[in-house]
């Protein structure tokens, strides 16, 4: 097998018609979950074997033992958002390590709600309002054993994580203007805390103050007097 690493830790594999090229699909498996999975997407691209490999459940189940050895020991939990496949439960102990750094029970369930909130609102066409979203995520934290001020929190923390991790688009720009003009008339804790909704305006008049138009801008900003006292200076002026 030939490997080559640059100085940023790059690995490449050499032509995939050598001798790697030719081991069957149960070895190329245990040496693909050993490299950096930075580089997955690059050995994907690789061969059209390779590529297929890395869409197999078969794989990801590998790496999620290799990654996370006491997976095998959690139990399925119940509530409205499951747990998935090999590479959903991967991807979900991933985050929750990399965004939450948690290492105990909670780990995989955080992950899992911090998917279901961001694919819900990034990649959803129309997304449902904020109430339904949040209340999801409560539902699920008292459906594993949490008290509803444990489930706020944790509903909270994975709100500001999604809020956090947006990207600078346009799209983006418009969804937290979606998310600033909902009223949160749900009773406690169905409904989202103020740091959320702080947070929510923070990133609009700051990192989106030169996307607003006249009219949007006052609209936003009427909300924002109405759901805070005082408001900071900075987000005055448009």
């Amino acid at each position: 097998m030939s490997l080559m690493a640059n100085n940023s830790r790059s690995i490449a594999f050499v032509s995939a018609d050598n001798s790697i090229g030719r081991l069957p699909d149960h070895l190329l498996i245990e040496i693909f979950i050993r490299v950096p999975i930075s580089e997955w997407v690059q050995l994907s691209c690789v061969k059209k074997q390779w590529a297929s490999l890395f869409q197999e459940e078969c794989l990801w189940h590998a790496a999620l033992i290799r990654s996370f050895p006491l997976v095998g020991h959690a139990k399925r939990w119940p509530g409205p958002i499951p747990q998935g496949l090999s590479k959903r439960r991967y991807t979900a102990l991933y985050i929750s390590k990399h965004i939450f750094s948690l290492d105990d029970e909670l780990d995989e369930i955080m992950g899992h709600t911090y998917l279901f909130l961001k694919e819900r609102l990034v990649i959803t066409s129309l997304p449902p309002p904020a109430g339904i979203l949040h209340g999801t995520l409560i539902d699920q934290f008292i459906a594993c054993g949490r008290s509803r001020d444990k489930a706020h929190e944790l509903a909270s923390q994975i709100w500001l994580a999604v809020i956090d991790n947006l990207e600078g688009n346009e799209q983006t720009f418009l969804l937290l203007q979606r998310l600033a003009l909902e009223d949160d008339f749900l009773p406690y804790p169905y409904s989202r805390s103020r740091e959320v909704q702080w947070r929510v305006f923070e990133k609009l008049f700051t990192d989106f103050r030169d996307c607003f138009n006249h009219e949007d801008y006052l609209d936003v900003l009427a909300s924002a007097i109405h759901k805070f006292q005082p408001i900071p200076s900075a987000w005055l002026g448009y």
